[in-house]
Formats: structure tokens, sequence, C-alpha cells
């Protein structure tokens, strides 16, 4: 699999992130037409750079300074003109749309009505949608990340002096494990916390790869301290074992639980937004019954998700249920090691999974699958169940 590490000991922005896609090995080309494509007064100029002594690629987008500010519906129409590929467009609108809602929560205003101060103006656009761009191009299929420091200190900004990291920074590091820095200043901007929280979907601090490129994007200041720069690492991700019949550590991830409750929701409504999140990328769905204020029945909705596709449902839970609140936490899943099979039953083949751990092996049969034996043959779902187990262990120990 082929995999990539941020690792943000210096922090993490817009222009870093650019910065190292460029310094990796990704063509310019093809992200200035993507530039290019939105119509904006832009230009993206690329030059190598010392920080610290260390060389580095620092991204830069020459643009004019704007007094207008934009609200989503605005940079989503900008980003719907560009030319750009539907999984660039999503990535770019996801990536957007967290800001929003990281916005949303901190001034305690509604999402349609958040406009975007610096991730509105044209410089910081174009860093989002050169990384978008930059990220597909990089053809990788996971993402990781080391714990992210964010500066000390204080910063100004268009709401005036805030401490660091800043409520719309600090919302779309929830969940996220910080790093200590003794930096007096901001490392980690919005643009930086929404596109690695888009797209990282592990956080740990040496991930089992194989590095094979190294990108180093430069950050604008060059402290005395330490480097300013983010560090891309592309390579293979490493198997510790392969083969059935190995004992195996099993696997391991990181999840985003959302979760919110509901009283005044009626039971369709539920049932939809069930089929919505699921058919969006949900991991798993549920609902438990729950008592809530004034003694009235409700139920606790929760969602599970990958990091990268948490925001998306996130606003389908705000869009269908009508609800004032989600919660986020990150969670830690243990998961068994997998693979889908299809045995040879008494009444035709029929798919399972596999899953085992540490020598702990278990067989699930696909119900579909079953459904469908069971029917056609006339015979007790339960009996399709028992056969599917017994060729499974019977292939595995052959095997």
């Amino acid at each position: 699999m082929r995999v990539a590490h941020f690792d943000c000991f210096s922090g993490i922005s817009g222009d870093m992130v650019l910065g190292a896609l460029l310094d990796a090995g990704v063509d310019p080309a093809p992200v200035r037409a993507a530039l290019d494509s939105l119509g904006l007064p832009i230009r993206l100029e690329a030059e190598k750079v010392k920080r610290c002594g260390f060389a580095a690629t620092k991204a830069t987008v020459e643009a004019a300074d704007q007094e207008d500010y934009r609200f989503l519906p605005d940079v989503e129409a900008i980003l719907a003109r560009g030319a750009l590929t539907p999984k660039q467009r999503e990535l770019a609108t996801t990536i957007f749309r967290k800001v929003a809602v990281a916005e949303s929560v901190a001034h305690g205003m509604p999402l349609e009505r958040v406009h975007f101060h610096e991730v509105g103006a044209l410089d910081s656009i174009a860093d989002i949608v050169g990384a978008a761009v930059g990220l597909d191009l990089l053809d990788v299929e996971r993402f990781t990340s080391s714990p992210v420091p964010t500066g000390t200190g204080t910063v100004k900004c268009a709401h005036g002096i805030m401490p660091v990291p800043t409520p719309g920074t600090a919302e779309l590091l929830k969940g996220v494990p910080l790093a200590t820095s003794i930096i007096k200043g901001e490392l980690t901007t919005p643009t930086g916390a929404a596109i690695l929280t888009a797209v990282a979907g592990e956080f740990t601090a040496a991930p089992a790869m194989t590095i094979e490129r190294i990108g180093h994007g430069a950050g604008t200041k060059d402290f005395f301290e330490q480097p300013n720069i983010l560090r891309l690492w592309v390579g293979t991700a490493v198997q510790r074992a392969e083969g059935r019949g190995q004992k195996t550590e099993g696997e391991s991830d990181t999840v985003i639980v959302l979760e919110t409750n509901l009283d005044d929701c009626p039971a369709e409504v539920v049932g939809y937004c069930f089929e919505l999140l699921l058919s969006a990328g949900a991991l798993d769905v549920f609902t438990v019954p729950i008592q809530m204020k004034k003694n009235r029945p409700g139920v606790l909705l929760s969602v599970i998700a990958e990091a990268e596709k948490a925001t998306e449902l996130e606003a389908i839970l705000f869009r269908e249920t009508g609800t004032f609140g989600v919660r986020r936490t990150t969670a830690r899943r243990a998961k068994l090691r997998r693979e889908a099979t299809t045995v040879e039953t008494p009444w035709g083949p029929v798919r399972a999974k596999r899953g085992w751990r540490e020598g702990f092996e278990v067989v699930t049969p696909e119900y579909e699958d079953c459904a469908r034996v069971a029917r056609e043959h006339g015979v007790p779902l339960r009996d399709v169940y028992v056969a599917v187990r017994v060729a499974t262990t019977r292939a595995v120990r052959e095997g």
C-alpha cells in the first residue's frame, strides 16, 4: 500500500503542505493549471530556500489583497468552475467545509452565515486547492501524521489578538494529539489544520513504512530555535506479518465518532439519515435509547467514520436531523486482520469474511448471500450459516 506521513515537528500550514508536495516530486504544471482555471488573479511560485541551514521548497502564492470576505457558497462556486477532477474538487470542498464547521462552532452561528476571513483570501484559496490537487497527484492510499504542535503566545487575526491556537484552529484539532513547542507564535494555521484532518487517518510518531521520497515544505518565518519545515514522507506500508496460519498482532487505526442526542426527530427521519450516512461512507451507524431533559425519551445517534469522511457525515447529521450540536471524538480501534473468501456449500458458492488475530479466528458469513441461498433452496438460514462456517474452517486448515 502506498502511504504518506506528515512529520509536523514545526507545525503545518497551507503553503508548507504545498511546498512539501512539490519538493516530494509532484509536478507543479498541473497544480498551476488547476489554479489558473479558477479565474482568480493568483500565481504560484516555488523556490528552493533554507531554514536553519536545511534545504526546502517555499511555495508562494502571489495575489492581490482583498477587503471583501467570502461565504462558503462563494468558495464552492469558485471550486465548481475550476478544471478539477471530481476527487480533487471533493477534497478541496471537504477542507473548506471543515473550516466552515469549525468557525460555525467557534462563533456560535449557523453554517450558512459563516464568512471566511483569512481562509477566504485569494492566497488561502490557492493553498487549499493546490494542496488538494497535489495530494491527489501524490497517488497514495493512506495518510498519517505526527502529533501537531500549535505554537505558543498570541497572534493577530481578523478578530483581534488571540491566543495560540486560535479558536478555529483548536476546533479543527479536536481529537488530534498535540505536541509541545517552545516557539512563540502560530505554528499551525487553520488552513494547515483543515488540510491535515481532512486526509490523515492516523496520528503516530513513527509509522510502519519504507520511505522512498521525502519532501520538505518551508514556512514563511525562519526560526532561530528550529527549522521551520514540514516533512512529507512518501513510501510503502510495512506489513508485520503475512499469510494464513501466522500469529499476528492484528491491525489498528484511528476513527472519528460523531454523536448527537435527538428527542424531536421522527423515526422515519432517523431511518432515512441512517441510509444517507452509510451511503456517504460511514463505517457504522447505530442508535441507543436515552432519557433526555424534561423526562423526554430520545435516541443517541452515533456514527463511526474515517477522519477524511467526518466533516461530510457531520453535515448530513446537521441537515437531516435538525440537531443543534454534534460531538466529535477520536477513538483508537483494534481490528482483526481480515480477508474476503468464497466457499462451496451443498447449495453452491457463498461469500464470507474471515478474521484472525494472534491465533484467534472468526468466520462471518455474508448475510445477503446466505439469505439468497436459503430462499432459493428452501432451507433454514441457520443451516446455511453452519455450512459456511464449516467449509471456511476446512479451507483454512487445508490451506
